[in-house]
């Protein structure tokens, strides 16, 4: 379908086949968080450092939009829940994808968690999200994780399942929990036909957050969905010039932090 394919250009590199996506929706279930007080700033340094995609919220996109600077590709989240909720792992539909298409999305975005309670509706909700996709010719990210009681969250076997789920489903993208072994995750990635790209994880020094990065990318994911790791640092601009030098160029940590010096 040309036009998925024209809007999944704007979200994966030519070149490499990989993209560096910064998801900044967490203000829906988080509330006002450090690092996105002021959208139209952080977006601004997100697009500076050379990140290929942002993730929204419907109601972020107008306050977001860039009338200057680097161009950015959209992806427009529609899945929800606040961290009131007594199981947060419960996600549903706030946004469908004509309203984003109307928003001028380059994709949308899905969010399951296989284990939680409500699974099966967050999976009946994502294979109607999937029929719409394919009519409108919307590419469509899937973040899936082993999410629930006694789930081991880096657990091979489930993210694996996690992953062929999402596939099964339609996706042209898949956000996942990387497994923090490149064997296991290599197995992962193979099996799949489809992007795999790994989520930020738990916020770590800049090192350490690159090389899990570049381990990742040795084995075999398509490049990084990371927020809060990257845009509640000091500097996300550079950071995220770093984490693009990683997935692009397969720099070394120590030589993707060094290009700024």
């Amino acid at each position: 379908m040309i036009g998925k394919a024209i809007r999944l250009e704007r979200i994966m590199n030519r070149n490499t086949g990989r993209s560096v996506i910064i998801p900044m929706d967490h203000g829906f279930s988080l509330g006002q968080i450090y690092g996105l007080h002021d959208m139209p700033q952080v977006i601004s340094a997100v697009s500076e450092g050379g990140a290929n995609a942002i993730v929204l919220h419907k109601g972020m996109v107008p306050h977001g939009h860039r009338k200057a600077g680097p161009d950015i590709g959209l992806i427009v989240h529609l899945s929800a829940s606040t961290s009131l909720n007594p199981d947060p792992n419960d996600k549903v539909s706030v946004c469908s994808v004509e309203e984003a298409i109307s928003l001028g999305a380059d994709c949308v975005s899905i969010h399951i968690n296989l284990g939680a309670p409500n699974e099966s509706k967050m999976i009946e909700e994502a294979g109607v999200i999937s029929r719409q996709c394919t009519r409108w010719g919307m590419p469509l990210l899937v973040m899936i994780y082993p999410r629930g009681e006694g789930i081991d969250g880096q657990d091979p076997e489930a993210i694996g399942l996690c992953v062929r789920v999402a596939e099964e489903l339609g996706a042209d993208i898949i956000k996942t929990s990387y497994t923090g072994d490149p064997d296991t995750f290599a197995a992962i990635t193979r099996a799949c036909a489809v992007p795999v790209v790994v989520a930020g994880g738990e916020k770590g020094g800049d090192l350490e957050t690159l090389a899990m990065i570049r381990e990742a990318v040795g084995a075999g994911a398509a490049g990084v969905a990371m927020g809060r790791n990257a845009f509640q640092r000091d500097d996300p601009a550079t950071f995220i010039r770093a984490i693009t030098r990683v997935v692009h160029q397969d720099a070394t940590p120590e030589d993707a932090l060094g290009g700024d010096a």
